[in-house]
């Protein structure tokens, strides 16, 4: 049972950490629970499909199709989480002085509450993809369906909890610097992911390495540990990494930075300027 539950809590605070860091960038806009409800069907739908389908995606592309297909679902998510920060550089003005006066969600993010459908539903399948997939492993190896089904309440709850403990901190920072913070935490988590998808294509023999390994530091933070793992999602940490993974870092945080920054040159929409006397300025 224990081993159950390490596999799908690490699974689970993957998908977790993800959401969580998603959904807290949101704060303020409107009907955001239900597309996160919707998302995470989405997601355990897909994987299900997913896992269903597992012999057929694994004879793709001479036996690298897991490797294409998570490398697809990390890129992906990677131009949506783009997506929401050059959103957010533009509208978090407008939405820090909606909950500074009037306590309310604003009405213009239905751009973001696309993006948080799509990263959650592709969090949750790629990750729920694996855990079926491990699963249904195990249970052909022999487990009890009582050890089954412990291991997976234990890890789900344990790995839930962490996501939730992560939410709940980011909401303590002040309005003021919230999106920034958040925004920021955004850019990290999307050039993480495009470095794990440069590591799958590799795998899949689809990229060159440019060096299977320019450091190893293992021995100090191995990528496997708890530690490692969180960093590993937050940050795109990697005790290992090739050079095309830090190709792929380099460039996903230089395009999303440079893509804010023209933004933030150009003058504040209308919108913005008629909104401003509602409440004081966003500091």
């Amino acid at each position: 049972m224990l081993g159950v539950a390490l596999l799908v809590f690490r699974e689970v605070m993957e998908a977790a950490l993800i959401v969580s860091i998603v959904c807290a960038a949101t704060r303020g806009v409107a009907r955001r629970g239900l597309f996160v409800t919707a998302g995470i069907g989405l997601g355990i739908i897909g994987a299900l499909l997913v896992a269903m389908s597992a012999s057929l995606i694994a004879q793709v592309a001479s036996g690298s199709g897991q490797e294409i297909f998570n490398a697809c679902v990390l890129l992906t998510a990677v131009v949506m989480i783009g997506w929401h920060v050059v959103w957010m550089s533009k509208h978090s003005r407008e939405l820090v002085q909606q909950m500074d006066t009037l306590g309310s969600a604003i009405k213009a993010g239905s751009s973001s509450l696309t993006l948080l459908l799509a990263v959650v539903a592709l969090a949750v399948l790629r990750e729920g993809s694996e855990i079926v997939l491990f699963l249904y492993g195990m249970a052909a190896g022999g487990i009890g369906a009582t050890g089954l089904t412990g291991g997976i309440v234990l890890g789900v709850g344990s790995g839930a909890l962490l996501g939730f403990a992560l939410y709940f901190g980011l909401l303590r920072i002040p309005v003021k610097h919230f999106f920034k913070v958040t925004n920021w935490m955004l850019v990290l988590l999307a050039a993480g992911l495009a470095s794990t998808a440069a590591r799958f294509l590799v795998q899949g023999n689809l990229l060159p390495s440019w060096g299977a390994q320019v450091w190893d530091v293992s021995w100090l933070l191995p990528n496997g540990s708890l530690a490692g793992q969180t960093l590993g999602i937050l940050i795109g940490y990697d005790a290992s990494p090739a050079g095309i993974q830090l190709v792929f870092y380099a460039a996903t945080l230089l395009l999303m930075v440079i893509g804010v920054q023209r933004l933030n040159r150009t003058p504040p929409s209308s919108t913005q300027a008629r909104s401003r006397p509602l409440g004081p300025t966003a500091k």
